[in-house]
């Protein structure tokens, strides 16, 4: 039996895609040669990051005013690069902090402009969302950040785009693809692969054409967006191996069914994970209901000193990544797409025995 990976990232992939990459690796779209082995120039190649933006667009039903750029870097780098394109030195933006990763944006921004924090949940142990009409949103802003799914506190954004007459620039690295959402009213999305929609490597960052640039002054030529654009993501070398293995994943969600499907998998999953703690004694997720990721559960023991046991345990049995973030211990179960429904019942089925025999 192969393990589970319950990896926040680089998470499991698809068991097909595992399969289709084995079997196109060494010889790619006909050419004798592997996808790695290829000149960035090469007609292949630039028709493979074609398909992808196009795929990608199409199943987050955008239109033709988005375009995408593949950068290396993960989203973190854009935590950075995207102040230096957007904000420039003289402009200012708001960032909404629910969490481990929007406070490290908010904190990379303010090296570039003037950022605004207009609400944060830290007060909860970032446990819940603030609500809109709590914020507190300067006039002169040029755009929002938030972080929709956070990987770590297990918080997520389950609302329309907050409508507050502001372009909405978003985080959404652990749940891009995991449901339908109003894409449409993000003038950035940005999101790393290798959570929900590959493997490391590749950052896939879907810009709206009519969002104003205002760019830093020390902006180096490489982290100019437009650039980028520009060069259709080929401004340098770009992560051609991550690409690859990006449209894949995007190929197996469209057989599946689309984003619908997924998420009709990824509620069945989270309604039974959060039941197993809900209804235990021993396990614990601490956040408010109306806020639950589907994607990142994290849970904490009664009994702290059991944890290592069940980390051995767990792996004994063949289910991996199972400890916390090291910045907030306890657990956590990534249930990102790859991720089956059995795969989640397995793991329950595991956590209900510990309990018994603790």
């Amino acid at each position: 039996m192969r393990p589970i990976n319950f990896c926040s990232g680089p998470a499991a992939l698809p068991k097909t895609v595992i399969q289709q990459m084995q079997y196109e690796f060494s010889d790619f779209a006909g050419s004798g040669i592997s996808v790695i082995e290829h000149s960035h120039r090469d007609f292949r190649i630039r028709a493979l990051f074609d398909e992808a933006e196009s795929l990608l667009l199409n199943l987050m039903n955008l239109t033709s005013d988005y375009r995408v750029v593949f950068v290396p870097g993960g989203a973190t780098l854009q935590f950075s690069q995207i102040p230096m394109n957007f904000l420039g030195s003289q402009k200012a933006a708001g960032y909404l902090t629910t969490g481990v990763w929007s406070q490290k944006a908010l904190r990379a921004a303010a090296r570039f402009g003037k950022i605004y924090e207009v609400a944060s949940s830290q007060n909860t142990g970032f446990k819940t969302i603030p609500a809109v009409h709590d914020w507190n949103i300067p006039n002169d802003l040029t755009y929002l950040h938030l972080c929709t799914n956070e990987t770590i506190n297990g918080v997520e954004w389950l609302d329309d785009a907050p409508d507050i007459g502001l372009p909405i620039v978003a985080d959404m690295s652990s749940h891009l693809l995991s449901r339908p959402m109003d894409y449409q009213n993000y003038s950035i999305i940005y999101a790393g692969a290798q959570k929900n929609l590959g493997t490391a490597g590749v950052c896939v960052v879907i810009i709206k054409m009519g969002f104003d640039r205002h760019l830093h002054p020390l902006t180096p030529d490489l982290m100019q967006i437009d650039n980028q654009l520009s060069q259709r993501s080929m401004a340098n070398t770009p992560p051609v191996f991550a690409v690859w293995v990006l449209l894949l994943v995007l190929k197996w969600i469209e057989a599946e069914g689309g984003l619908d499907s997924m998420y009709k998998m990824n509620q069945e999953k989270a309604v039974l994970l959060y039941k197993c703690l809900d209804e235990s004694h021993l396990f614990h997720n601490d956040v408010k209901p109306e806020f639950r990721s589907l994607m990142n559960v994290p849970f904490t023991l009664t009994d702290e000193n059991l944890e290592s046991i069940l980390l051995v345990q767990a792996e004994k049995n063949g289910l991996l990544n199972l400890k916390g973030h090291r910045s907030v211990g306890g657990m956590r179960a990534s249930i990102y797409n790859a991720i089956s429904k059995q795969d989640v019942e397995t793991l329950i089925e595991f956590l209900r025995e510990f309990e018994r025999s603790a």
